[in-house]
């Protein structure tokens, strides 16, 4: 362990000033049990007509709305235009945003048009390459949802569209801007868990929406929904509600639960940690319940392996998906190290830090003589392995957000929106996209081919 991640650089720091920190020393807070307040400062701009972003939406869905209501809460960005498949979900647009946007099945005839200054695209995972590049080449920017890439072979297609254009692309995991992250990662860099040894992440749903058995429209027909259109280059089949409406629960389509969860995770943990992601990985899982015509598991274990960097130890990761969870659900997200735990939320972090045992307690001791079981303790006292800032330098803080907090989803468009009017750096770019979207798609190449799979996370690309 370097000397910045240590126990002992971390308490020097956190018990001299919080000021580098931005936080309240830790022991104290520990001590206190109190949990601190994370603010978020805003840079705004009065903005002009001239000024204004103009964006469009591809993919009028679900996350495609929850997007765009995101996006318009940000200063100076005014929605034109939406591009849907299906038309309720075009009509529906004109109920949200006003009678006045342009509406079209065609995503090219966004990318012609020359109002539209950026697309945000949420259309269903084997779309995602195909309208990004042609959209950064139409030199438009891009808010492209996760996973980036359906595929591990087209993530450098994008990465060469977004160079070549010079304009901005953002992945839309749209935690990774989250005030829970950065501090998170301020924490981690100095050393509050020692050396990360595990990861520990779960989602477990109990309900039909939440294993992705949406709704189906009482209009949806042939006429109503571009079915030819929404297969692209899926394999031709005859027209089907369930592929279009539920596309998440075929591999043709979707990513499964590793695509649509695992990635906002890996996401989280290599920005926390600094790191190009995980280089093997070992999956099972299977159909436990939604027997529904699906071809992706509702239950899902991986494992995964990380190297040894210069940011962080080798560690494991466990990665859990249940959409059967008689528990009635939830989720977490657990980093382990050899000095303490935290758990990450978009909104908080809490940091568990306990002391290490040791020294012998009873349960070791019973085999041996009163008058060895002495002489033990008095050669384990020698070694004062048992110290009083080890025992200091434990407890449980907690950093949440201000109640008035905007939330991670409008921090991430912020990042987009600025970025854009700044030229400057976005917090996921493709690169960073694909090394969170490869190492989600490892699970399902492990769970197809029933067996380990390498990844190199430098070169991103599979071994």
């Amino acid at each position: 362990m370097t000397k910045k991640n240590s126990r002992r650089s971390f308490i020097k720091r956190a018990s001299i000033t919080s000021a580098a920190l931005s936080t309240t020393p830790f022991l104290l807070a520990a001590s206190k049990n109190e949990p601190q307040l994370l603010h978020r400062n805003y840079t705004f701009q009065d903005f002009g007509i001239n000024d204004q972003i103009n964006i469009a939406l591809i993919g009028t869905g679900i996350q495609g709305i929850y997007d765009t209501q995101a996006a318009l809460q940000v200063d100076g960005i005014k929605l034109v235009a939406a591009c849907d498949l299906y038309t309720g979900r075009l009509d529906r647009a004109k109920e949200l945003w006003g009678q006045d946007i342009f509406v079209t099945r065609d995503y090219r005839e966004i990318l012609n048009r020359k109002d539209i200054d950026a697309v945000l695209i949420a259309t269903p995972d084997h779309w995602h390459q195909t309208i990004t590049v042609a959209a950064l080449k139409a030199g438009k920017h891009v808010y492209c949802e996760k996973p980036m890439v359906q595929n591990f072979n087209e993530g450098q297609e994008i990465i060469k569209a977004q160079q070549d254009s010079g304009k901005i692309c953002l992945i839309g995991s749209q935690g990774m801007a989250s005030l829970g992250n950065e501090k998170a990662k301020e924490l981690y860099e100095d050393g509050a868990i020692g050396d990360i040894v595990m990861l520990d992440m779960y989602n477990d749903r109990y309900s039909a929406e939440g294993a992705w058995q949406y709704p189906i429209p009482t209009d949806a027909s042939s006429k109503t929904v571009d079915f030819d259109t929404f297969l692209g280059n899926a394999p031709k089949v005859p027209f089907d509600n369930n592929r279009f409406f539920r596309w998440r629960n075929y591999q043709d389509y979707g990513t499964g639960e590793a695509g649509d969860l695992f990635v906002h995770a890996f996401s989280t943990l290599n920005y926390v940690i600094s790191s190009d992601g995980p280089n093997r990985a070992l999956a099972t899982g299977g159909l436990r319940y939604w027997k529904d015509g699906r071809d992706v598991p509702g239950v899902s274990i991986t494992l995964y392996d990380y190297p040894k960097t210069a940011t962080h130890a080798p560690f494991n990761a466990a990665f859990r998906i249940n959409f059967i969870a008689g528990s009635g659900g939830g989720g977490g997200f657990k980093l382990i190290g050899t000095e303490g735990e935290m758990e990450i939320g978009q909104n908080s972090v809490t940091v568990n830090r306990t002391k290490l045992g040791m020294e012998p307690s009873g349960y070791s001791m019973i085999s041996f003589t009163e008058d060895m079981q002495a002489k033990i303790r008095k050669e384990y006292a020698a070694k004062k392995l048992d110290t009083r800032a080890s025992s200091l330098a434990t407890g449980t803080t907690t950093w949440e957000a201000q109640r008035d907090y905007k939330g991670a989803h409008y921090d991430h468009f912020f990042n987009f929106f600025t970025s854009i009017r700044t030229n400057g750096k976005v917090i996921q770019d493709p690169k960073f996209g694909l090394r969170a979207a490869g190492a989600a798609l490892l699970a399902n190449e492990s769970y197809s081919k029933k067996q380990p799979v390498d990844w190199d996370p430098t070169e991103m690309k599979l071994l």
